[in-house]
């Protein structure tokens, strides 16, 4: 399937595709028959029938190995096809947040026939020819299944949702994550000054959100840009540490070390090991 056509597609196999070409999409799995296992951020993973899998960023993930019985409906999206819906509810911010801890859902049995039915829906009229319209009802439907997948997520996590104040400077906050501000500014004040508000504000908000404080985020989104420079072996830990602008290699290293608990080039190491060329 041409993936610049049609943004939404769906894939038969994890094996017939490497992790280069998935890199810019969602992952959505949902287990229908036997089950996969994964690493997702250094943790393993073990799915089976009436799993849901969101992975939002697969250089994150690896190791897919499935049973031999493994059956599930796999698609695959741009994030930026989400946003382009233009969906009026902010929960996503939340859901985004917890799913970059914990990518698993588990459904119901009601909430696991919903989900096939929708996927199975899409992907039928994904495969229709000649509609005039088809992009706009593509974009309908699987944004139908998304507001069932958030309410499936928000039944099972039921703290109090945040204000639409709150909801914004999350969003921002974010935002500047994604922008890798974080290569120059580790410091939670940094962010709190751009969003005009006090660092502990920004902790509170943020852990209300997700049960995490900001400091929290900032160190994972860190650490995954870490993890993918220690993946390239051409590049030395000198260059690393200076293209994510610390003081020394030394103070490099104890940062790594920290969140890690092993020094930068063990880390590689054990990054290494567990990667495959392909997903």
């Amino acid at each position: 399937m041409d993936k610049e056509k049609d943004k939404v597609f769906f894939i038969d196999s994890l094996d017939n595709y490497s992790a280069a070409e998935l890199l810019d999409n969602v992952l959505h799995i949902l287990c229908t028959e036997g089950s996969m296992s994964f690493i997702f951020r250094e943790t393993y993973y073990h799915i089976v029938v009436g799993d849901y899998v969101i992975i939002t960023n697969l250089s994150l993930a690896s190791g897919f190995v499935r049973s031999k019985d493994f059956k599930g409906i796999l698609i695959c999206f741009p994030e930026s096809f989400v946003a382009s819906m233009a969906l009026r509810s902010n929960y996503g911010i939340v859901g985004h947040l917890s799913l970059l801890q914990n990518p698993v859902m588990k459904l119901s049995p009601d909430d696991f026939a919903k989900c096939c039915t929708d996927l199975l829906r899409l992907r039928e009229r994904l495969d229709e020819g000649g509609h005039l319209f088809k992009e706009e009802m593509i974009s309908h439907l699987l944004a139908a299944h998304i507001l069932d997948l958030y309410d499936i997520h928000a039944r099972c996590h039921t703290s109090e949702e945040p204000s639409e104040c709150v909801f914004t400077l999350i969003k921002r906050f974010i935002e500047l994550l994604y922008r890798k501000e974080y290569v120059w500014h580790r410091n939670l004040p940094y962010y709190a000054s751009a969003l005009c508000i006090t660092p502990h504000y920004l902790s509170e908000i943020c852990k209300k959100a997700s049960g995490q404080p900001a400091s929290y985020w900032i160190d994972r989104f860190t650490m995954q840009e870490i993890a993918r420079l220690l993946r390239q072996k051409e590049l030395t830990l000198t260059e690393i540490a200076e293209h994510m602008h610390f003081s020394s290699v030394s103070y490099f290293s104890r940062y790594v070390q920290k969140r890690t608990g092993r020094y930068p080039t063990e880390y590689r190491n054990h990054l290494l090991k567990n990667d495959r060329s392909d997903l």
